[in-house]
């Protein structure tokens, strides 16, 4: 999902703040990494353009970020956060925790789930993008065999 589909200045400005070079810059590494890609490769990345840009103000424009909805975080089956570009339209990912496989799954596969936590537990989940980490069926197939 590419961070040029939306305007996320305006929607920074919008609700009051400020646009800076960092946040420019944080936007863009994440987009050019794709879907999840981690600290150390955003890090990478932005040392290649700006070297002044410090890690821990790379964690904080990262929460920042997250916190507006405008980068989703998930955790990798291998314990890892890993962000990318929230996309319009909440979506989710199954990784197999064998070959590293990732399917991409609309809203409506987990939305039973929601519906069902909150009847039971009377809780709201406002998660937008779940990383479910398990067998895909080739590793499963194989496994069988």
């Amino acid at each position: 999902m590419s961070h040029n589909t939306r305007n996320y200045a305006k929607m920074m400005r919008d609700r009051g703040f400020r646009v800076t070079h960092q946040r420019r810059l944080v936007l863009d590494a994440v987009c050019e990494g794709g879907a999840h890609t981690t600290v150390d490769e955003i890090y990478a990345r932005l040392q290649q353009k700006d070297p002044s840009i410090s890690l821990s103000t790379l964690y904080r424009t990262l929460d920042f970020l997250t916190r507006l909805h405008l980068v989703v975080e998930a955790r990798t089956p291998d314990g890892k956060t890993s962000y990318e570009i929230a996309s319009l339209q909440p979506h989710h990912h199954l990784v197999c925790r064998t070959c590293g496989r990732e399917e991409q799954i609309g809203p409506e596969e987990v939305q039973h789930l929601y519906a069902e936590i909150e009847r039971v537990y009377g809780f709201l989940p406002d998660e937008d993008h779940l990383v479910l980490s398990g067998l895909c069926r080739s590793c499963r197939a194989r496994q069988a065999a």
